[in-house]
C-alpha cells in the first residue's frame, strides 16, 4: 500500500485567498487535498500560486522546511465533481453570495459521497439556508475559518438545526490536525465572530462620527488596551479579572449619555446580584476559583510582558509612511 492511499482526502471547491489558504493547511496536516474552481484552469493556477506562496512562507519563517514539497505532492487541481468524489471531507469556499453557494452546494452534494461531511466558509449566511441546497443536509454545517487561513487560528463550526450533532467530533478532529482551535456556534447570522467585530467596528465608526477621536488614534486605543489582552483573554474572562461590580458601575456611567446604547446586560446584573462578582469572589461568568487567582494574575503579568516584548521585536505595523514625530521634525 503506497503512502498516498493512507492519507484521508479531502476536498476544497473555490481555489480563491480563503479556499487556497484552507487547502494549504489541511495538506500540511496530511491530508490528501483536491481544489476545485469555476473551470479546471482557474484551479490549476490557483494550485500554482498555493506552491509559490508555500515558498515564500518558507523564507519569511511562517511554514516550516519542506512545506512546498508537500503541498505540491498532495494538492491536485480538479473539477467540482472529480474533486468531491470519495473525499470523506469537502469544504465549500466559493463567494458569499447565497446563489452561488446555493448552486455550488448543489453540485457538491449531487456528485460527492452520501457520506461525506460538507462545510461552508460562509461568514454570514445562516447555515439552515444553505442547507437548502443540499442533498442530505443532515452532514453539512458551518466550518468557518478566518483571513488568513493559514495563520489565524481560531474556526467557528455552525451546525444547523438538521445537522446530525454525531459528526462534530470529526469535524473537530480534523481541524484541530492543523493546529487550530474550535469552537461551536448556534447558527445566527453572523455567528459570533462577526457579531463582535462588526459591533466593535460599529462602535468605533460612532466615535468618529461624533468627533471623539480620529480612526488613527482609535486604532492606538484599541491595539494598545483592550485589544492588547484579547490573543490571551475573551471577553468575559476580562470581565471576571476587573470585577463584575465594575463594570455595573462603568455601564450606570455609559447610561447618563448613552441609556439604550449600553444598557446593562442582565445576565450581568443577574450575577451582580448574586454577589458573583468574578474571580475575587470564585464565581462569575466563568467561575475561575478564587485560590487561583494569584497564579491566573501572574499569568496576565507575564502575557502582556511577553506580548510587548513581541510587539518591540516586530516593530510598528507598516501603515504610516513614516514615525508622525519624524514628520513633524
Amino acid at each position: 500500500m503506497t503512502e498516498q492511499s493512507t492519507r484521508p482526502v479531502y476536498a476544497v471547491v473555490g481555489s480563491g485567498y480563503m479556499g487556497g489558504g484552507i487547502a494549504q493547511v489541511l495538506a500540511l496536516s496530511g491530508a490528501d487535498v483536491r481544489i476545485a474552481d469555476i473551470d479546471i484552469d482557474v484551479a490549476t493556477a490557483a494550485r500554482e500560486r498555493l506552491i509559490t506562496e508555500a515558498t515564500q512562507f518558507v523564507a519569511d519563517g511562517l511554514f516550516p522546511e519542506g512545506a512546498p514539497e508537500q503541498i505540491a505532492e498532495r494538492i491536485t487541481a480538479a473539477t467540482i465533481e472529480d474533486a468531491v468524489t470519495g473525499a470523506s471531507f469537502i469544504e465549500e469556499a466559493v463567494p458569499e453570495k447565497i446563489e452561488i453557494k446555493h448552486a455550488t452546494l448543489k453540485r457538491i452534494s449531487e456528485a460527492a459521497s452520501p457520506n461525506a461531511i460538507i462545510g461552508s466558509n460562509t461568514s454570514t449566511i445562516l447555515i439552515a439556508k444553505l442547507a437548502e441546497a443540499v442533498v442530505h443536509p443532515e452532514r453539512f454545517l458551518g466550518v468557518h475559518f478566518s483571513n488568513p487561513s493559514p495563520f489565524i487560528p481560531g474556526v467557528e463550526l455552525i451546525p444547523h438545526p438538521g445537522t446530525d450533532e454525531s459528526l462534530l467530533p470529526t469535524v473537530e478532529a480534523l481541524v484541530r490536525a492543523t493546529g487550530k482551535e474550535t469552537a461551536r456556534v448556534k447558527d445566527a447570522t453572523g455567528f459570533v465572530l462577526n457579531r463582535l467585530q462588526y459591533a466593535l467596528f460599529h462602535e468605533a465608526t460612532q466615535l468618529v462620527e461624533e468627533g471623539v477621536a480620529t480612526p488613527d488614534d482609535i486604532d492606538t486605543i484599541v491595539r494598545t488596551t483592550f485589544g492588547f489582552r484579547l490573543p490571551f483573554f475573551g471577553p468575559f474572562a476580562i470581565a471576571d479579572m476587573a470585577g463584575l461590580d465594575v463594570y455595573s458601575f462603568c455601564y450606570a456611567s455609559l447610561q447618563t449619555e448613552f441609556p439604550e446604547r449600553f444598557a446593562t446586560p442582565k445576565i450581568l446584573d443577574d450575577l451582580v446580584s448574586a454577589g458573583k462578582l468574578g474571580t475575587k469572589t470564585g464565581a462569575g461568568f466563568l467561575d475561575v476559583p478564587a485560590d487561583r487567582t494569584p497564579e491566573l494574575i501572574a499569568y496576565r503579568n507575564r502575557a502582556y510582558v511577553e506580548m510587548q516584548k513581541l510587539i518591540d521585536k516586530l516593530g510598528p505595523a507598516p501603515i504610516h509612511s513614516a514615525d508622525p514625530a519624524q514628520a513633524d521634525s
